[in-house]
């Protein structure tokens, strides 16, 4: 029984489950300034998996994709519908905390709205996140950590959907 409870222990070490709990975060992380949402274009998106059962397609502009010195991935992702709506958003995703951050939302008429009181929102666990969630497991994140630089993402992430976005 104790080699049970050993051979558990270890499984759950191993997993990012615990990570949160073994390695809080600490209390002196701040986000830096966040830039205004980068300009974008269609013709550039790489398709991206969507959430599984999602009549959606997701793509995200390669030349969008930034890293932080504080780990944070940033990205413009479009959402487009079958009848060929598009929501556009200006995105953040935090590997070493599981979260993600809507900075920003574009509208064809009207340009970028900021939204300016957003938080960070957790990637499991809720619809809304489910396409950052797949996004992360896609090639943002390797486990609990940035998937070294931007250059890297966009490879990994081209590498997984070769074709670009239809």
């Amino acid at each position: 029984m104790q080699a049970l409870k050993v051979g558990l222990a270890a499984c759950l070490l191993g997993s990012g489950l615990v990570m949160a709990q073994l390695l809080p975060e600490s209390p002196d992380w701040r986000e830096s300034e966040v830039p205004p949402p980068p300009a974008f274009d269609l013709k550039r998106l790489i398709r991206v998996p969507g959430p599984d059962g999602s009549s959606l397609k997701f793509g995200i502009d390669p030349e969008t994709v930034a890293v932080t010195p504080e780990g944070i991935v940033r990205y413009v992702i479009v959402a487009s519908s079958p009848d060929g709506g598009r929501n556009v958003m200006y995105e953040g995703i935090r590997c070493s905390a599981g979260q993600y951050r809507i900075y920003a939302r574009h509208n064809e008429s009207g340009g970028w709205t900021v939204l300016k009181e957003s938080e960070w929102q957790p990637l499991y666990g809720s619809a809304t996140s489910r396409h950052a969630l797949t996004l992360s497991l896609a090639g943002v994140c390797k486990d609990r950590a940035v998937n070294r630089s931007a250059a890297n993402i966009v490879r990994t992430l081209k590498s997984e959907l070769p074709g670009g976005y239809d």
